[in-house]
């Protein structure tokens, strides 16, 4: 566990078992309120909605927080508990485009920043690293919380949403009030990826060994190659998700921001040991290497489409996890499962939040 004395410092130096089996539109019923702090109230149980009923958010806000100005959309009560939803690549915020209001209308106070290098999230200098690795990103969501004022909340995320979320939940526990993990625990450690995986996961992860070439840098720069090639990663990802165009285009407007290409190919890299990281995060990245466990009450999810798993009963990660837990399989959904199946996400993080309140009970 990180002290706050201590990620003041990072700043300083430039940081700023039960399973259950949803399908898409599904609900869990639980025992006690959205926020879970008043034990004895009635459950929110998410009504079903279609992927796809909303199309945008309204009063998307920015605000400093650690090294960036951060793009979010808000929604929900002010002083509701509150729920940070995190998004991966190639995606952005409207990952939870559908999700946001099923919380808000549940109580939840809803934030939903784009990760750095992201719409509408900027470097406050042109002088900061644009390092993508999990540390940093992690650090981002500190920071964040801190200029909010929140002292703890649920988290929720998928792909590099989720190791942001998990990275926390591990270092920083008194932060997290609950973690939704899709996947479950995704926490980095470089060495370990010089291992091979077998040859069929290999090729899921193309376009990471292509990043790791000039070729797929430039490509990364390129507009319509950026453009083209995150499109094809939504098409394998998702497998039975029929978005149109316009969905699509609303994300990939995230994909202009200036640091995009530089974040990205960073993140890849690191994670391979082809790109050094910065050194004010070497101490975060030290323990992280270790694998350190996830205490807080967290609901796994894996969907069951996702060409990453290669199980989907959570079987592989599920020693990292030493608090309340419970996972969860979406089925007939991919990797991006907030948007696909919104109605049973938003429900995993009102359970994650009846989970909390039972283990203070």
């Amino acid at each position: 566990m990180i002290n706050r004395r201590s990620f003041t410092r990072a700043v300083g130096l430039g940081v700023g078992a039960a399973a259950a089996s949803l399908g898409g539109a599904s609900n869990t019923p639980a025992a006690f309120a959205a926020g879970a702090d008043r034990p004895g109230r009635p459950a929110a149980v998410i009504p079903d909605v279609a992927p796809g009923t909303r199309t945008a958010f309204t009063g998307l806000k920015r605000i400093r927080a650690g090294v960036l100005d951060i793009g979010y959309a808000e929604a929900g009560p002010e002083h509701g508990p509150v729920v940070i939803c995190l998004h991966g690549w190639p995606f952005d915020i409207h990952s939870y485009v559908d999700v946001a209001p099923l919380l808000a209308d549940a109580g939840y106070r809803v934030i939903v920043p784009y990760l750095r290098g992201h719409g509408t999230t900027t470097f406050l200098s042109p002088t900061t690293a644009r390092t993508g690795q999990q540390a940093a990103i992690a650090l981002d969501v500190i920071a964040l919380m801190d200029a909010l004022e929140i002292p703890r909340a649920v988290l929720a995320g998928f792909d590099w949403g989720s190791r942001a979320a998990g990275t926390v939940a591990a270092l920083w526990p008194e932060r997290v009030k609950a973690l939704v993990a899709v996947s479950g625990y995704l926490i980095v450690n470089v060495p370990s990826q010089k291992n091979p995986l077998p040859p069929k996961a290999e090729r899921t992860w193309w376009y990471q060994y292509y990043f790791a070439t000039d070729r797929g840098r430039v490509a990364m720069e390129t507009r319509q190659n950026r453009h083209d090639l995150c499109r094809l990663v939504w098409e394998e990802t998702s497998p039975t998700w029929n978005f149109d165009d316009a969905t699509f285009e609303r994300t990939a407007t995230a994909f202009e921001n200036p640091d995009y290409a530089a974040i990205v190919i960073h993140n890849y890299r690191w994670r391979l040991g082809l790109a050094d990281g910065e050194r004010c995060y070497d101490r975060y990245e030290h323990l992280l290497a270790a694998r350190p466990p996830v205490t807080v009450p967290t609901i796994a999810v894996d969907p069951a489409l996702d060409p990453f798993l290669p199980t989907t009963d959570g079987s592989g990660y599920r020693r990292f996890f030493t608090g309340p837990y419970e996972h969860r399989v979406l089925a007939g959904v991919g990797h991006n499962a907030p948007q696909e199946a919104p109605t049973a996400f938003a429900q995993a993080v009102v359970d994650a939040g009846l989970l909390a309140a039972r283990a203070t009970r």
